[in-house]
């Protein structure tokens, strides 16, 4: 565990340079790869997918082994604690948390866990319609009809990925405005105010 470092700011160190390099690398391959999906860069797609899976594999990793406020141990909650978390801050009284409040860590979860289903699926699709990437010779002679059924699953596991995204921008904005903290330049310097 690291300890945290003040700034002669009042601000505490909070998020560690390898979470914020992995949340703007993953924030810009995960675009990459959405917007190139229906392109004519079908190579383009499938390397920005290989960087969203090892970016999420290297997060599980950095989840166990990372410093505190990237640890899974700091921000997952029982669904109890998430659920008063948000009626909490409905009504404008929830408590700050220096890490992620319970409602950010289930964010991060259900990211984590929406961009592996995507990831695997798009390999897999890529197997079968490609026969080329890591699960090729598994997924070869599929039928065209599993290949058009990976697909759908593909997209509808990256459209929710989509829609968890700006579900975690608009909680982003809202715990800014009811902090009256800029969480966004947080994640880029890495401080919070104490």
């Amino acid at each position: 565990m690291i300890p945290h470092s003040n700034t002669p700011t009042g601000e505490i160190v909070v998020w560690d340079p390898l979470v914020r390099i992995f949340h703007w690398s993953l924030v810009a391959s995960f675009t990459v790869a959405y917007l190139s999906g229906e392109s004519e860069m079908p190579d383009l797609h499938a390397w920005s997918g290989y960087i969203v899976s090892g970016l999420v594999l290297f997060r599980l990793l950095w989840g166990l082994v990372g410093p505190q406020h990237a640890r899974f141990t700091d921000f997952v909650y029982a669904p109890s604690k998430i659920l008063a978390y948000g009626r909490d801050m409905l009504r404008g009284q929830a408590q700050r948390y220096l890490g992620h409040n319970p409602l950010g860590g289930a964010m991060i979860i259900a990211l984590l866990v929406m961009l592996a289903l995507s990831t695997l699926t798009g390999l897999m699709l890529y197997g079968a319609t490609e026969s080329a990437g890591p699960l090729a010779g598994t997924m070869r002679d599929t039928s065209q009809a599993y290949g058009e059924s990976l697909e759908e699953i593909h997209e509808l596991f990256s459209n929710l990925a989509l829609l968890l995204v700006a579900l975690h921008i608009a909680g982003v904005l809202v715990s800014s405005l009811l902090y009256r903290e800029n969480l966004v330049r947080a994640m880029v310097t890495g401080r919070k105010r104490t």
